[in-house]
């Protein structure tokens, strides 16, 4: 297995977790506080996401990489993209932004399932991307659901 394809994949997935932390940064204090609900799930994603960096940090340093500690340009582009979309919203802030964490925490999923489907992970990768994996999709299922009941409302 070639070293630096798994530091490059372990780099994309650093990258997409530091978009998820500036993107749930950047809509704390909009909506949460008013839906407890959603707040608490917002917090287990923030605190999920910093074990995550933590986790993708070391990975590629055990690989004698070093860490990239900044987000994509991908993601600076979709956050400049909402900022906008949300300044000339007229509906609903709540929808929308619900909207967006799903539309992140998908492009998330298919950036891990990309990763452990290029087969240029160790097996102490592939073990610890599949269980941040199965986080990811166990918040995009929450908010999912949350999203659906707040248009119910």
């Amino acid at each position: 297995m070639d070293n630096r394809q798994e530091i490059s994949v372990l780099y994309d997935l650093l990258h997409i977790t530091n978009d998820r932390i500036e993107g749930f940064e950047k809509v704390e204090g909009k909506v949460w506080e008013m839906y407890p609900d959603v707040k608490d799930e917002y917090d287990h994603m923030i605190s999920q996401s910093k074990i995550m960096k933590n986790e993708l940090v070391n990975l590629i340093t055990e690989k004698k990489g070093v860490p990239e500690d900044s987000p994509s340009i991908a993601g600076a582009v979709h956050r400049t993209w909402i900022d906008i979309k949300n300044s000339f919203t007229m509906g609903n802030l709540v929808e929308s932004t619900l909207e967006n964490v799903v539309f992140g925490e998908k492009a998330a999923i298919e950036t891990y399932q990309n990763a452990l489907g290029g087969g240029n992970l160790s097996e102490k990768s592939n073990k610890i991307v599949s269980e941040q994996l199965r986080n990811l999709k166990s918040s995009y299922s929450q908010f999912k659901k949350i999203e659906e009941y707040k248009k119910k409302e």
